[in-house]
């Protein structure tokens, strides 16, 4: 039998800590730390970045500055920040990673599935034909095949490669 090793998951399948107070959305890009967050770009309205316990490697989302659960208080020039990212985040990841395709979208409201319900924030996912397999199903795990820090470094490099 093999073994498959994927120790950083343990942190968030059994926390020790509780989760630190705030919304991450407000308190991450405050505190001007961008690696160790996985802040991938700061725009004017919105930044970007990685998902700390992603759905496939490369899912990252894109937020407003703003503090608000609901799209449709953000201004036209906030949205159209966020979904300018959203392009330029595609661009990267083909680059990068080279997905099949994409889930892309906003679960607004805790109903709707959304983690952090008070800040509305847009996620990008990259998805590969065959990403899906026996262990969500029967062991309740998801495999990521790469840590997130080097996730993190391919996108910098991708995201450099790719603006416009």
């Amino acid at each position: 039998m093999d073994n498959l090793w994927a120790p950083w998951r343990m942190a968030f399948i059994d926390p020790k800590d509780p989760p630190p107070p705030g919304c991450i959305f407000c308190t991450q890009p405050a505190a001007r730390d961008d690696r160790k967050y996985h802040i991938l770009h700061r725009g004017e309205h919105c930044f970007m970045m990685l998902n700390l316990y992603p759905y496939s490697n490369g899912h990252l989302m894109i937020a407003p500055y703003q503090h608000t659960g609901a799209l449709d208080l953000l201004s036209a020039e906030t949205l159209a920040d966020m979904m300018a990212q959203a392009q330029w985040a595609l661009r990267a990841l083909k680059l990068a990673m080279k997905p099949d395709g994409f889930n892309m979208g906003i679960n607004m409201g805790k109903v709707a599935g959304a983690g952090f319900a008070e800040h509305v924030h847009y996620h990008v996912v990259p998805r590969w034909n065959g990403d899906t397999n026996f262990m969500p199903v029967i062991g309740d795990v998801k495999v990521m095949p790469e840590h997130l820090d080097i996730v993190y470094e391919h996108l910098l490099q991708a995201l450099a490669e790719t603006k416009s």
